[in-house]
């Protein structure tokens, strides 16, 4: 179906995009996924072609363009690659909105031109072992001790955790019994600081191309000049990023399920079974046909909901059912596409393969399927 959702200048970026990832990523993609990252001069080449630093500031060396669609262009031309670029897209989706919206201008001097050219690596820590999507249910403190807080506690499943410079730390700050959203604070911890380690490099069945790590913090010493925003506000600034959050799990979600249906049209073109085109089966039409509907529903969607983010008026009952929608549509077009493979669909040498895989967290993080049924169940007053 037309969309209508891009400019001239978001076109021009894609250009940018699909250059870059058909040179200097699918060439090298295997690699990465046997070293279990993507190296960080790939970061500074992206951050010398200004693709991390869009909505940073001039003054900092970014583009001065605070537009969420240039991010959605650069995931949607990952996967048509057959590609997935998430520590990127973390970076880029998930936590420099912290820094954006809470930093003040000693931080923004200091970290930002770092940001904008790739040198600068981040992870949010959030997730602890034994919370999951509990947010409210944060055990890692935070002490305040004269000009500095002390740190202590635990984090889990921290994308990106092992090559960070940067980690956003939720921590509590104080206790309220009546109310666990009060008393979280959102503290920058740097690479090198004493008594923050990096523990297990967690393997996943998928996504492959990051690292996702389980971090400790002994009596961590932190200036309170790496406090980001305000004393105990943390769970409202959680709260309001989470739907962006959200939604670029949904982009993923749409790009990769239409790449799964590209990569199924082609194989079965070329894939013949007792003589014929395995595309010429009517059963072959029939399913990549329904796909193709399932995609073009979430498409249309999820194009809305990224209107309404860029106006600054998606609700986070809205986000959670486009991410619902999405993912568990995602799931179902790859399952079908790749049952169109036969055998060779369950080898890792066929992308198809590793879009199955990466898909399935599509519906655990930024919060499970189940918790957006939460959700938007409240917002229908049930």
């Amino acid at each position: 179906m037309q969309r209508d959702l891009f400019t001239s200048d978001h076109e021009a970026f894609r250009e940018l995009a699909r250059d870059f990832v058909e040179k200097e990523v699918v060439p090298h993609y295997p690699e990465w996924e046997k070293g279990g990252r993507m190296p960080r001069d790939v970061f500074k080449q992206m951050g010398s072609l200004g693709m991390l630093g869009m909505a940073i500031g001039e003054e900092y060396g970014g583009g001065g363009a605070p537009d969420y669609r240039y991010n959605v262009v650069l995931q949607e031309e990952a996967a048509r690659a057959l590609v997935t670029l998430s520590t990127v897209r973390t970076q880029l989706e998930v936590i420099l909105p912290y820094f954006l919206h809470y930093a003040n201008d000693e931080q923004r001097t200091r970290w930002f031109p770092g940001l904008a050219a790739g040198t600068l690596l981040t992870a949010i820590a959030m997730t602890e072992p034994g919370t999951g999507s509990d947010l409210a249910g944060m055990r890692t403190t935070a002490v305040r001790d004269g000009d500095d807080w002390i740190i202590n506690g635990a984090k889990t499943f921290i994308t990106g955790g092992m090559q960070a410079d940067l980690v956003i730390v939720v921590a509590r700050t104080a206790t309220d019994p009546g109310n666990r959203r009060k008393g979280l604070t959102l503290f920058v911890v740097e690479d090198g600081m004493a008594g923050f380690t990096r523990g297990r490099e967690l393997e996943k069945m998928g996504c492959k191309v990051q690292d996702t790590a389980e971090l400790s913090f002994v009596d961590v010493r932190v200036p309170a000049a790496n406090m980001l925003g305000e004393e105990g506000e943390a769970f409202g600034y959680l709260g309001h990023n989470l739907p962006q959050e959200r939604l670029t799990v949904a982009v993923g979600s749409v790009a990769q399920a239409r790449s799964a249906i590209a990569a199924a049209i082609d194989y079965t073109k070329n894939r013949k079974a007792f003589g014929t085109p395995v595309a010429s089966f009517q059963n072959t039409k029939f399913e990549l046909a329904a796909c193709s509907t399932e995609v073009e529903a979430g498409q249309a969607m999820l194009d809305r909901a990224v209107a309404l983010h860029v106006e600054g008026e998606l609700s986070a009952a809205d986000a959670a059912r486009v991410k619902l929608f999405c993912t568990e549509m995602q799931q179902r077009v790859i399952d079908r596409c790749l049952q169109l493979f036969g055998g060779y669909g369950y080898m890792m040498e066929y992308p198809i393969a590793r879009l199955y895989t990466d898909a399935r967290v599509a519906r655990i993080y930024a919060g499970t399927s189940e918790v957006m049924k939460v959700i938007i169940a409240k917002s229908l007053g049930l």
